[in-house]
């Protein structure tokens, strides 16, 4: 017998004063065709924010937490080094609180990062790609100096993994409350993600196995050569072991100090390097086979957490972190060989019955 009910929802049971309100309660997501059968695997959809990625978090974090100093006055315009995400959260954070943005980013991360910041009203300023991220904050640090603006300093600010401890971390512990939680996977970008949930993982589930994703090429914290830092504890140097990698929002040229904190407290259980390719094609395998559309950061995350699945004891729960959305990446190879026009298969598709055919090319 049937017993199939039609899907029905019951609202919020709340209204919302503006859109930061939304940032945060992402839902943990099983997934059903991808995972091996010995065990349960979730990921985490941080697209589910406003502005569609992790980042969001950190974004109204640090402008709230500013506001609350009284470090950033009204109407102060706020500057920020940024790959695209930080700086897309800033632009929605900012757009809905009234202050002007900056954003500075290198000239390698895609297009559509620069027009979505532009969109919300920020204005972005291109730095060289053969300056990294290094060259971005020196850039970000100079504008701040010479204005007197507020620099955000995500890659410092304790108001970054503080905002993750307080939610995702929470977030995660109540979602899993009375389960299993074998393991954790994340990359890392800033490192707040990681601090931050890995503080509240360390606290309450000690027994949940951490696991870092990092680019083969780029292993930072596989390398084991400390990070040289200023007095502000921001980056005096590049990092040795960096090298380019398409793995975009990941992995910057140093290692910032928010992620030092896990380093040196140990909350790392395992480090499993990825190829940009491999992050690729888990995206797209994402997006086919489970409709989940996530970002080259977040099927490199899952090739992780794959890796981590296939050789976990039977009945192990693992939740990945799935940082941002697949249209962060139009442009770039996640898409390549994604067709415009019709494809000779659907162009026989359209020819097969008499109506409608599109004029020859």
């Amino acid at each position: 017998m049937n017993t199939h009910h039609s899907r029905t929802t019951e609202g919020r049971g709340r209204l919302f004063e503006n859109v930061v309100d939304t940032i945060g309660n992402t839902p943990c997501i099983r997934i059903n065709h991808l995972a091996p059968d010995h065990v349960r695997l979730y990921v985490k959809a941080e697209f589910f924010n406003p502005a569609a990625s992790v980042k969001d978090r950190l974004a109204i974090s640090i402008i709230e937490e500013a506001e609350r100093r009284g470090d950033l006055k009204p109407g102060q315009t706020v500057v920020e080094a940024s790959s695209g995400n930080t700086g897309i959260g800033l632009a929605m954070v900012c757009a809905a609180k009234g202050y002007p943005l900056v954003v500075i980013m290198a000239d390698s991360f895609s297009i559509e990062r620069r027009k979505l910041m532009r969109f919300l009203g920020a204005k972005v300023v291109l730095t060289p790609r053969t300056a990294k991220g290094f060259g971005m904050i020196q850039k970000a640090k100079e504008l701040a100096d010479a204005n007197g603006w507020f620099l955000a300093r995500q890659f410092e600010t304790e108001d970054n993994a503080q905002v993750h401890e307080n939610t995702t971390g929470r977030e995660i512990l109540a979602d899993f409350a009375g389960q299993r939680l074998d393991y954790w996977v994340t990359g890392y970008g800033t490192g707040g993600t990681l601090s931050g949930v890995g503080r509240a993982l360390r606290k309450e589930r000690p027994e949940t196995k951490i696991i870092v994703s990092e680019p083969e090429g780029a292993q930072l914290i596989g390398s084991g050569i400390p990070q040289e830092r200023n007095a502000a504890h921001a980056p005096a140097a590049s990092h040795s072991a960096f090298q380019p990698h398409p793995i975009q929002g990941w992995t910057t040229d140093f290692i910032p100090f928010v992620l030092q904190e896990s380093i040196d407290r140990k909350y790392i259980d395992e480090l499993v390097p990825v190829t940009g390719p491999a992050g690729i094609e888990w995206s797209r395998k994402l997006a086919r086979q489970e409709g989940i559309f996530t970002g080259i950061s977040g099927g490199a995350s899952f090739a992780a957490a794959m890796q981590i699945a296939e050789k976990a004891a039977p009945e192990s729960v693992i939740l990945c972190m799935l940082p941002d959305t697949g249209e962060r990446y139009l442009s770039s190879p996640l898409f390549e060989g994604i067709a415009e026009a019709m494809t000779e298969e659907e162009t026989a598709l359209s020819l097969s019955t008499p109506g409608f055919h599109m004029p020859p090319a």
